[in-house]
């Protein structure tokens, strides 16, 4: 099963094992350089729309999680 772990530790983690020059990145999706290297820092988070386009940039999708069939809840009553 893969490791769950929040998006933006995953954009975060994207970004600084991409190599990818902070100016580029800025180029390529429009969130100011500023902003991304005090996000790869950890030092602040980013807005939703810049996610949006950073993981677009890096090819990311955001799925919803397979869930596991429902256990069995209490018996249903006869006549109902």
């Amino acid at each position: 099963m893969p490791d769950k772990q929040p998006i933006t530790e995953l954009l975060r983690r994207t970004i600084n094992e991409s190599g990818i020059p902070f100016l580029t990145l800025e180029q390529q999706t429009g969130v100011l350089r500023q902003s991304l290297m005090k996000f790869a820092r950890g030092e602040r988070t980013i807005h939703l729309d810049s996610a949006d386009a950073l993981a677009k940039f890096f090819g990311l999708e955001l799925r919803p999680a397979t869930r596991k069939p429902a256990s069995k809840t209490a018996p249903k009553r006869k006549g109902n």
